[in-house]
Order: C-alpha cells, then sequence, then structure tokens
C-alpha cells in the first residue's frame, strides 16, 4: 500500500476530512445535548421562559427589586417630559378668551375646546396607557408624542372651531404621557423612593399645567392663538427625541400574554375588586373636578368686566401658581413618612379654605385679586398633595398591573376634570363666580365627609367596650357561670380521694 492511500484505496487527505467532519458533528450533538439535559423540552421555549429571558436581561438595581435605578438627570427628563404632555392640555384654558375673539364665536362655545381635549386626555389614559404592560416603554413614549405634536400641527392650522375641537380631541388622545412616565418610574426605584420620585414627577406635571397657561395666555395676547399650538409643538418633537437617544432600550415592562380587549377588561375589574383604588378614584375626581372648574371659570372673570383684564392676566395668575410644585416632593415625603390618609384629610381642608377665600374674588380691584391670588394657590396646594397621596396609595397594591391601576386612576381623575370644565362654565354662565366657588366647596366636602367617617369608624372599634351590654352577661363570662354550679355538684357527690402517704423508716421496716 502506497503511502497516499487508506484501505481500501481512498486517497488518505479525503478520509482524514471526512473523519474530522464526523468527529465536530457528534461533539456538536454532545455539547448541545449537554446544555438542554437540565430543563424539560417542553418548557423551552416556552412564552414565560423567554419572558424570564428578557427580563433577566435587563439592569438589576441594586435594592434587588427589578431594573436598575434610574439617576437624577433621568427623572429630571421624566419630569420635563410629563411637564410638556400635561401642558398640551391645558394652556388652552389660558388660550380661550383669544380664541373666542379670534374665532368670532361666545367664551362659552370657545371654552368646549378645553372640555374635548381634556375629555380626549381620559379616553387616552383608558385606551393607551394599558399598552404600556405590554409594549417596551423607548418606542411607545416617542411614538405617542410625536402623534401629539401632529395634531398640534393640526389644531394650529384649523380654520373654525369644529376642525380645532376635533384636533384637540385627539392631541388629549395621544399626550398621554405622563401617567405612562410614572407607572415605568415607579418600577425603577426602591420602594422607599417612590414617594419622593413620585412627587418629583408630578412637580414636573404641575409645573407644565402652570406655566403652560402662563406663556400660553402671553403668546396669544401678543401673536395670536395659533401660536401656543406651534410652540407646544415643537416642545413635543423636541422631548420624543430627548427620550428617544435617553432612555435605553432595555427599559421594559415584562410582557403581559393578555390581548388588548383583555387589558381594558381588566382596568374596568380593578375598579371593581381593588376597593383603595376605587376609594383614590373617587377623591381625586371630586378634586380634580373642582380645580378644572375654578381654572376654566376664572379666565372669564378676569378677562370680564369685574376685572377688565386680559389673557396675560391669566397667564401671570398661573405663573404665581407655579410655586406650588415645589410642594409635591414635600408632600411624597410626608405620604412615606404618615401615610395617603393623613395628607389626604389635609388636603380637602386646604381645598375648603381655598373655595372660601376665592368667594371674595368677585370684589374688584386689589382686594379681588388678593383673594384670587391667594385662594388659587390653596387649591393648587390641596389638588396636587391630593394628587401625590393617592398615586403612592394605587401604586403600592399590584406592582404586576400598575399601568392598569394608572389608567383607572388617571382616566376617572380626568373625566373628573373634563366635567368640572364643563360645569364650571355653566356655573359661571348661570350665577357668576360664587356658583363656582360653592361648586369647589360641593365637590371637596365628598372626600371629606368619607374621611371623616372613616376615621370615626377606627376610633369606634378602637375604643369598643369589650363588656357586653347591661342586663346580658358576656360570653365567656356566661359560659363559667353556666359550668360552675354543675362542677360544685360533681365536687361533693364524688367521695374523697386517698392521699397517698409518704414513705417513711417506719412504715418500710427500716
Amino acid at each position: 500500500m502506497s503511502p497516499g492511500t487508506a484501505t481500501h484505496g481512498e486517497p488518505a487527505h479525503r478520509w482524514a476530512a471526512r473523519w474530522w467532519t464526523a468527529y465536530r458533528q457528534t461533539a456538536h450533538r454532545q455539547t448541545a445535548h449537554r446544555r438542554t439535559a437540565h430543563r424539560p423540552t417542553a418548557d423551552r421555549h416556552s412564552p414565560d421562559r423567554r419572558a424570564a429571558h428578557r427580563k433577566a436581561a435587563l439592569p438589576q438595581a441594586p435594592h434587588g427589586g427589578g431594573p436598575a435605578a434610574v439617576g437624577r438627570l433621568t427623572v429630571l427628563l421624566f419630569a420635563v417630559t410629563c411637564g410638556v404632555a400635561v401642558g398640551n392640555v391645558y394652556f388652552p384654558q389660558a388660550v380661550s378668551p383669544v380664541l373666542a375673539d379670534g374665532l368670532g364665536v361666545p367664551p362659552g362655545a370657545a371654552a368646549t375646546v378645553v372640555t374635548a381635549v381634556q375629555l380626549g386626555y381620559a379616553a387616552g389614559i383608558f385606551l393607551l396607557v394599558p399598552l404600556g404592560d405590554r409594549f417596551r416603554h423607548r418606542p411607545l413614549l416617542v411614538t405617542l408624542l410625536a402623534v401629539a405634536a401632529l395634531g398640534l400641527l393640526c389644531a394650529a392650522a384649523a380654520p373654525g372651531l369644529p376642525p380645532l375641537v376635533a384636533a384637540s380631541a385627539a392631541v388629549g388622545v395621544a399626550t398621554v404621557v405622563a401617567p405612562l412616565v410614572g407607572s415605568m418610574a415607579a418600577g425603577l426605584v426602591p420602594e422607599e423612593r417612590r414617594g419622593a420620585v413620585s412627587g418629583t414627577l408630578l412637580s414636573g406635571s404641575l409645573g407644565g399645567m402652570l406655566l403652560s397657561r402662563t406663556f400660553g395666555g402671553s403668546l396669544a395676547e401678543d401673536l395670536g392663538w395659533r401660536a401656543p399650538y406651534l410652540l407646544a409643538a415643537a416642545l413635543t418633537l423636541t422631548v420624543a427625541l430627548a427620550l428617544a437617544r435617553a432612555l435605553p432600550r432595555a427599559v421594559a415592562p415584562v410582557p403581559s400574554r393578555q390581548r388588548y380587549p383583555a387589558l381594558l377588561a381588566e382596568t374596568v375589574r380593578l375598579l371593581r375588586t381593588e376597593p383603595q383604588l376605587r376609594r383614590s378614584c373617587c377623591y381625586q375626581a371630586a378634586v380634580f373636578a373642582g380645580f378644572s372648574a375654578v381654572w376654566t371659570a376664572v379666565a372669564l372673570l378676569l378677562t370680564g368686566p369685574v376685572h377688565g383684564l386680559g389673557a396675560g392676566a391669566v397667564g401671570a395668575l398661573a405663573l404665581v401658581n407655579a410655586v406650588t410644585m415645589l410642594c409635591t416632593p414635600f408632600a411624597g415625603r410626608q405620604v412615606d413618612r404618615r401615610g395617603p390618609d393623613a395628607v389626604n384629610a389635609v388636603a380637602v381642608l386646604t381645598v375648603l379654605v381655598a373655595a372660601a377665600v376665592l368667594l371674595c374674588g368677585t370684589r374688584g380691584g386689589a382686594v379681588g385679586l388678593a383673594a384670587l391670588v391667594a385662594g388659587t394657590l390653596l387649591l393648587d396646594v390641596g389638588m396636587q398633595s391630593g394628587m401625590v397621596a393617592n398615586q403612592i396609595r394605587i401604586y403600592t397594591l399590584r406592582a404586576e398591573v400598575r399601568s392598569r391601576l394608572s389608567t383607572a386612576y388617571m382616566t376617572c381623575a380626568y373625566l373628573g376634570g373634563s366635567l368640572g370644565s364643563w360645569a364650571g362654565t355653566h356655573a359661571y354662565g348661570l350665577a357668576g363666580w360664587p356658583a363656582v366657588s360653592a361648586l369647589l366647596a360641593l365637590l371637596a366636602a365628598f372626600p371629606g365627609g368619607d374621611l371623616l367617617l372613616r376615621r370615626r369608624r377606627a376610633a369606634l372599634r378602637e375604643t369598643a367596650p369589650r363588656k357586653a351590654a347591661p342586663g346580658k352577661a358576656a360570653p365567656r363570662e356566661a359560659a363559667f357561670a353556666e359550668s360552675a354550679p354543675r362542677e360544685a355538684a360533681l365536687t361533693e357527690a364524688a367521695p374523697p380521694k386517698a392521699t397517698p402517704r409518704k414513705a417513711t423508716r417506719r412504715n418500710t421496716g427500716r
């Protein structure tokens, strides 16, 4: 046999290549078998395992509770995002007097723009926020902000009131970013920081709410009612680009396997099954309805015959109230320390005092303006503190459905706000500013009365006498009284027992 051939006449190099290929295939099969032998084959490609791998791929937080905790700059970006998104809902309140003049419609008809955007916001919260439990937050947030910017551009180009109302409703549906950011941030921070971070995000939301009125009214008075819509569109696009660049791709919820209709039904079911959620929703809907009624009607009061000011006065009043957003982190720390109920009680009391102070706003001159400034300051502080307390109450219920809890809560709150805007406009048209102040007091009395009843019941449970009513023995004492005669009779009838004698030396024989 020649050196260049194998056993059966095959060339040596071909035989070696075939042997090496078979060896590599066998080694690969053995390695794959060793890797998969420790887990069942049926569970290898299941959706639960894929979800667990995606969750494990997220950076873990130092506190061990989930994804990595966000830093201060990220929280600041989240707060600015919330402010821009919420500001899109509220700057029409200051623009409506100029809008009425620009389109040639009555002030009450122009106020329907405010109601439309708040109704759209409530619908968007119910329809879109549950998607935060299914999709990654980064593309979802960027897409919603882009659609909101497009709606603002359409509103700026609206030729009349009906197209403007439709575009405003579309903006409200799309600008539902703040609840998504809030639920996302609540899952990224440890529990002991949740109150402070929620307060910071709420400060951003309320800052956008107040500052949007300030700049919206001033821009509308100087450049026309279309200018605030153009500026809002530019800011919304800027925030969308910043989130697309800064938000990590790994920030994602554990994906829910429920279909979209099931997610909506789950939101309604949570309202039925979670009493603390219903309680928070009712509290915030009532207070927020009064808040929206006051801020919708105060534009009519300031630009009316009592004060005779322009739309810039509404913006200046909102600018003064912007300092109240500093109280929300303090309210969050108080909730962490004393609980939501204590902060809710103080918030409702503050709103009731605000209603009494605002009643003096019908006076002309400096006295009326001072009453409006002081009353709106108290109203903003009470509403913000109550919102922090209610949000933290629902965020501690069930972490796996946090977006749907936020959906139910914010939907109820903004439904109350839209109804409050409508009721405030009609109350002002019927009986003037005193009717608006009375409406605010009536709405704040509902959560205040519920808190008093709950506190009264808790005090009665703590101080309830443990003894039975007069003439009736307590169950334990009655049982003892019935068993005592029987035990005495048995003791008398029984023969005496012999007492055992002690063993001594005498009776043992020692």
